[in-house]
């Protein structure tokens, strides 16, 4: 009998050749597509057609949107996680639940082995790689286009010997699209001195003018925009429809991948950074001091180890029990202005807020001391430092 292997399948170059090249290899192939909230309907349907007609058995796509932010999404909100204070994790959060999703599949059919298209110079790999190991450690692994080094060009050639029609133009610019914002790379992104031009974004400026919209926050997650409460997931979305008019989160994140390079991608993402900044701002009203900075600290680790494919390391479940915790009072009303390339946040709006006028006012007046209170508060808050240069101070 034939080995039962299942190939994670986009519909693009790589896992087009990866599907005729494994049939060859005599094994029976399934393809699996995983929705982050990156594909259409249509688009879904279209990659259905294609798998079937490249010889897939079986052919499964996954919606995993609504799980992507319940066990991950509001966790990177509640964490205000930004890799390097610039990238929401955009492609390498969804990519650990798109293999999540695969791993699931393949001990579903009960497959021999699994595949995937990724080369041997991305974070991709490793990310598969390890969740496949962990979630299904008895399956060989198998990639093509990695253990072969082939370049685009060797693939184009074997699809067209094989009889595979296809629009194998290459593009100027790779996106990846998804729920948490869309990832652009292209020739400005591989050095170091050049920036992305306007085209290379999805969205462009459609909308002049400003525009202050209010987004409702409960227990740190978005549950209304302007006004209408919704599902996390639409508000996302809604946020986003409103924020690209205004071609609103364009940046270039420079960072150090898994495999030990340093690498540069441009993404466009206003929904994430909208929220993140909104959400902080929150947060910075309702939280105590110690409660911030124990935030910063974890949020940090918790960043860095999704980057890395690290999601089922068990510590990063303790870091999501002390984020949940933290958003009890995290509640209310943000107000932030968008404008053409920008956005501000205005204010906020909380019953929870610390910043109340019945407890003093900053630089004005305060209601909960008196001047010889803080005479007697200061002496004794700087009493370590004065003893030590008191000691020192010959």
């Amino acid at each position: 009998m034939k080995k039962k292997l299942v190939l994670a399948f986009s519909g693009g170059l790589d896992t087009t050749y990866c599907a005729i090249f494994l049939k060859h290899q005599d094994y029976d192939v399934y393809t699996v597509t995983v929705n982050t909230g990156g594909f259409s309907e249509i688009e879904l349907a279209e990659i259905t057609k294609k798998a079937k007609t490249l010889g897939s058995l079986v052919h499964r796509n996954i919606e995993v949107t609504e799980d992507f932010y319940n066990q991950c999404v509001k966790f990177l909100i509640a964490g205000n996680v930004l890799k390097n204070n610039t990238y929401p994790l955009s492609v390498s959060a969804e990519r650990v639940f798109q293999a999540k999703a695969i791993a699931d599949f393949a001990n579903e059919m009960d497959a021999d082995a699994i595949a995937h298209g990724s080369t041997g110079a991305g974070n991709d790999q490793v990310r598969f790689d390890m969740i496949f190991h962990t979630l299904c450690p008895d399956k060989e692994i198998i990639t093509p286009i990695r253990d072969q080094q082939l370049s685009r060009e060797e693939e184009i050639e074997f699809l067209k010997k094989n009889n595979v029609s296809g629009n194998w133009e290459k593009s100027l610019y790779s996106i990846n699209q998804g729920l948490w914002g869309t990832s652009v790379g292209g020739k400005e992104t591989l050095t170091s001195d050049q920036t992305l031009p306007n085209d290379a974004y999805p969205h462009q400026l459609d909308k002049e003018g400003e525009k202050e919209i209010t987004i409702t926050f409960k227990n740190g997650e978005p549950v209304g925009i302007e006004g209408k409460n919704d599902s996390p997931v639409n508000c996302i979305n809604k946020l986003n429809d409103l924020a690209k008019k205004y071609a609103i989160g364009r940046k270039i994140h420079v960072g150090d991948t898994i495999i030990g390079i340093k690498g540069r991608v441009g993404f466009e993402a206003a929904a994430p950074l909208i929220l993140i900044e909104a959400h902080h701002t929150l947060e910075k009203h309702v939280l105590t001091k110690h409660q911030l900075m124990i935030k910063d600290q974890l949020s940090l680790t918790y960043g860095n180890l999704l980057h890395e494919g690290q999601y089922l390391e068990p510590a990063m479940r303790d870091i999501e029990s002390l984020l949940t915790s933290s958003q009890k009072y995290v509640s209310g009303d943000v107000k932030v202005l968008l404008a053409p390339y920008r956005f501000e946040v205005v204010g906020i709006t909380s019953e929870h807020d610390l910043m109340q006028s019945a407890f003093g006012k900053y630089g004005e007046m305060n209601s909960a001391w008196s001047g010889e209170d803080v005479r007697g508060f200061s002496k004794i808050f700087g009493n370590q430092n004065m003893i030590y240069h008191k000691v020192h101070q010959s």
